[in-house]
């Protein structure tokens, strides 16, 4: 089959107990602009059971058609029925370009999902773009532990396909009197791909703040110099109503969890505020928090290059500012 017979840009919509994850809003946001660029549509495609009431929600967030397989053995995600149910809707629909959050589902059905239809994989990208000579899809992603970006092509197979990091893309505005064409596919035989049962879903409660939903941000680097230098983070961010996040130094020395970090390696983060304590500013961080609305840095090194993007900036001992800091802030909030 000759490329020119692929069309569409597709949207894997993850759904979690029928609530779709952010991501999938982020990605029709982007699949949209790459659409455009190509002349084509946005398709989102839902897999679940009893899904009905999604797609008016999706023809909001920028949708052009909606395409659902609603199937009891859809309810809880297990691999095999995704990835058969979502390579058959490939094979039938020929979609030039396709798009998976890079979640944990995303992860585990996009490799096997491409694998099954022939085509490569590019994965945890951070930007996506047409090429305006080829209109392939260019794929860019950290390499090397995020020292350089990577720019990927599949020139020679279809669908191009990609997943894409969490709060990297960004939504569209919602549109209520938008609708879309909603498609129901039926695959026979999904539950015959149950070759795993769940027996039982354990749900747990974070005890932090999502940093990807946080809207202040206190954020420390190596400079802090210790785990234990941390809870001036911690005091700062509660008394803003915020939660703390790091720089990957602090996660690879161990002082912080994985989830903690922004960055290139780590997470995208657009806060309304973000205050960067001892964080020298490698463009891998600022690539994960450049696009916060406010930025404060506090550093002993007027040269960091976090002054560059920063809107505010302190020179000085992170060790004495921050206890100042947060002594003004919770009597400023004392009088409000």
């Amino acid at each position: 089959m000759s490329l020119q017979d692929y069309k569409g840009v597709f949207v894997f919509v993850q759904q979690v107990d029928n609530v779709i994850t952010p991501v999938s809003f982020e990605l029709i946001g982007k699949g949209k602009e790459l659409a455009n660029d190509l002349d084509t549509e946005v398709t989102a495609v839902v897999l679940g059971s009893k899904i009905d009431a999604m797609g008016k929600g999706l023809a909001r967030h920028g949708a052009d058609r909606v395409i659902m397989v609603d199937d009891p053995a859809l309810e809880v995600y297990t691999t095999e029925p995704y990835v058969h149910a979502f390579t058959e809707i490939i094979n039938k629909y020929k979609p030039e370009v396709v798009l998976f959050g890079a979640t944990a589902i995303g992860r585990d059905m996009a490799p096997r999902v491409s694998a099954r239809v022939h085509t490569g994989l590019t994965a945890d990208c951070t930007k996506l773009e047409i090429n305006p000579e080829d209109k392939g899809l260019m794929m860019t992603r950290p390499a090397f532990g995020g020292n350089i970006m990577a720019t990927i092509l599949c020139p020679d197979h279809r669908p191009q396909m990609s997943t894409v990091r969490p709060g990297v893309m960004q939504k569209l505005p919602t549109n209520d009197a938008a609708e879309c064409e909603v498609i129901k596919e039926e695959v026979a035989g999904l539950s015959d791909h149950m070759n795993v049962e769940v027996m039982e879903i354990v749900k747990t409660v974070a005890e932090k703040m999502d940093i990807q939903d946080a809207k202040i941000l206190v954020s420390g680097g190596r400079g802090m110099a210790s785990p234990e230098n941390f809870k001036l983070l911690e005091d700062l961010a509660d008394a803003l109503g915020g939660t703390i996040s790091s720089s990957r130094a602090c996660v690879d020395a161990g002082w912080v969890e994985k989830d903690r970090q922004v960055g290139q390696t780590g997470k995208t983060v657009r806060p309304n505020l973000y205050i960067a304590c001892g964080i020298s500013g490698a463009i891998q961080h600022l690539a994960g928090m450049e696009e916060s609305d406010v930025i404060i840095a506090i550093n002993k090194d007027e040269t960091a290059p976090i002054f560059n993007v920063a809107d505010f900036g302190v020179v000085g001992d992170v060790f004495k500012i921050l206890p100042l800091f947060t002594e003004a802030v919770k009597k400023e909030m004392a009088t409000r």
